[in-house]
């Protein structure tokens, strides 16, 4: 029995050099994105690098403090809708029409989560429906929305008054500089005593209060972060795409997102973004398919729920080889 827990150790302890094979496996990483420009379409990449921010964003709430948003796509989309309208009918510069979502979304996501976060479990997710739902109207009838026709023709004009984003490379490059900025962010926030402390609510969150920390002001720290960066990844869709529309706050789109995360692997940082590639190149190479699209994706999320329990890259952190590289899943 001894024997058998020792190799049981043995096989989960990280190879010596594990770190550096994850620094490799990083720079692969920023390399092939670099690169991917030039011999993928520049649209495709900078629509995937939006979503998985976004997915990125939402994990924050649910894989680090165990809050299931039904509502995220109210950020996401009302990020876009002040973005364009900032750009384009103010005139202003893309770097400020971006912090002007980001702002936006915080907003709405310091009076979404106030009232959300007074319910746990299936009453909060409800909330959050029930308040992104709200919005949706708001923004079917609000005259700087233009309703059903969204803003269009936004330009996506110069940054910093120098870069000229309406050249695709320029824009994809920019963005992917959003995403890796974004990505550090949430790195940053996850592995802070601030972070610890979520985790720790997630695990047991009566003994978070009985060690004497305030909940729900950590809960909503959480949830106003969450919204800051799923509006920064609205607000360079719509800069991406040059429009807003209704689509970005649907409750679709709040399912989509939870969908990317569950895919790829919540809890982890890197799932959400493996999620929402998957996610959106289906999408992207089955849109002149016969075949419709969302029960393709509903295939394929019947078998990573049956195959992959803990999402795609949860499963990977959790097999022999991903702890022999350092990995260790949380979930």
């Amino acid at each position: 029995m001894a024997h058998g827990s020792s190799q049981t150790a043995q096989a989960a302890k990280p190879h010596p050099r594990a770190g550096a094979l994850k620094i490799a496996i990083l720079v692969a990483a920023a390399v092939a994105l670099i690169a991917a420009p030039f011999f993928l379409y520049p649209i495709f990449l900078m629509k995937l690098l939006c979503f998985a921010l976004f997915a990125a964003a939402f994990n924050l709430l649910l894989g680090y403090t165990g809050l299931l948003s039904f509502g995220h796509a109210t950020f996401f989309g009302g990020s876009a809708y002040f973005t364009a309208h900032a750009v384009k009918v103010w005139g202003w510069p893309p770097e400020f029409g971006l912090l002007l979502g980001m702002a936006g979304a915080a907003a709405l996501g310091l009076v979404m989560g106030a009232i959300a976060i007074r319910r746990q479990g299936i009453y909060f997710a409800m909330i959050t429906l029930a308040l992104s739902q709200m919005f949706f109207f708001f923004c079917l009838q609000a005259s700087f929305t233009h309703g059903e026709d969204g803003i269009q023709s936004v330009p996506r004009g110069h940054l910093f008054g120098v870069i000229d984003l309406s050249d695709t490379t320029n824009m994809y490059f920019f963005v992917l500089a959003v995403f890796a900025l974004g990505m550090l962010a949430i790195w940053r926030f996850v592995n802070s005593p601030f972070g610890m402390i979520l985790k720790a609510i997630r695990e047991n969150e009566p003994r978070a209060i009985s060690l004497g920390y305030s909940v729900a002001e950590y809960k909503l720290g959480a949830f106003v972060m969450s919204a800051a960066l799923a509006g920064l990844a609205g607000g360079v869709k719509a800069l991406v795409f040059q429009f807003a529309t209704l689509t970005d706050v649907t409750w679709q789109m709040s399912g989509e997102v939870i969908l990317m995360t569950l895919l790829g692997g919540i809890g982890t940082l890197v799932g959400p973004v493996i999620g929402a590639g998957l996610v959106v190149t289906l999408q992207n190479y089955l849109a002149t398919s016969d075949f419709p699209v969302t029960i393709i994706t509903g295939l394929v999320f019947m078998a990573c729920v049956l195959l992959f329990r803990r999402g795609i890259v949860g499963e990977f952190y959790a097999s022999r080889l991903g702890r022999r590289l350092g990995f260790n899943p949380e979930r």
